[in-house]
């Protein structure tokens, strides 16, 4: 495969600290094609550094249309959020004084790679209890979860626009990246993050799943909350209510 994040060897790792000397970033360069026509380019990504922890992010502006068919924008990160500390993911996220991510394998390499992965709670920055009950009362307009200051978490609307990108020709095969089934037009560079599922490990490679800033509905908001899934065979996406306590990837939003 020409794509990097596969060329590194996966190491084992039981250190909570990220080592990102060994970090592999996705190789947006082989989604340029001759850098001409619908492709994204090269110059289209700017990078971001959060000084939480140093690590640094591609992202970029994509021009769509919105819900009500309009032309619109969203500025996005084009790699997984990755902060926090290494936790086991047979336990809760529960520490509520700091942020908790579950790396795939419990290798610190797969967070580096895939970005971390997330309780919705954890995900919102909101007490561990809100995975059990309904924190409706919590949730605000351009929430910021655990993203970086001046970024927020990606809603739904958003990733419509995404996927109504100007550059998309494929569909969602275009917001996949190269290695994921996607031509990637978009440059969004959706990766098989893989999942924790019930405290199992699911899909590396051939799935990934995040979820949106709110509640499901009625009785549901209790413990779900709506996230889209994403294989990388798939035509479409789907969104299902989902329990709170998977774990599952998070993208961010630059707060405009």
């Amino acid at each position: 495969s020409s794509s990097a994040k596969s060329s590194s060897s996966a190491k084992s790792s039981s250190s909570s600290v990220s080592s990102s000397s060994e970090y592999v970033p996705y190789d947006h360069l082989i989604d340029m094609g001759d850098g001409v026509g619908t492709h994204v380019k090269k110059q289209d990504y700017k990078t971001f550094t959060d000084e939480r922890n140093g690590r640094s992010y591609y992202y970029l502006t994509i021009r769509g249309k919105n819900k009500a068919g309009e032309a619109d924008s969203v500025t996005v990160m084009a790699e997984n959020l990755n902060i926090g500390k290494m936790i086991t993911y047979v336990k809760d996220q529960a520490d509520d004084t700091t942020i908790e991510r579950y790396c795939y394998d419990r290798d610190t390499t797969n967070c580096d790679r895939y970005g971390g992965l997330y309780q919705w709670a954890e995900m919102m920055q909101l007490p561990s209890r809100c995975n059990t009950e309904s924190c409706a009362d919590l949730i605000q307009e351009n929430h910021q979860g655990i993203c970086p200051d001046g970024w927020r978490l990606l809603t739904r609307d958003d990733f419509y626009i995404v996927l109504k990108s100007e550059n998309a020709e494929h569909g969602i095969e275009d917001v996949r990246a190269r290695g994921f089934g996607g031509y990637n037009y978009t440059g969004y560079s959706l990766v098989g993050a893989g999942y924790i599922w019930d405290r199992r490990l699911k899909a590396l490679n051939s799935s990934t799943y995040w979820y949106y800033p709110e509640e499901a509905e009625g009785t549901d908001a209790v413990d779900c909350a709506p996230a889209t899934g994403v294989s990388n065979t798939a035509t479409g996406t789907s969104t299902f209510i989902q329990y709170k306590h998977h774990g599952f990837s998070v993208r961010c939003v630059k707060v405009e």
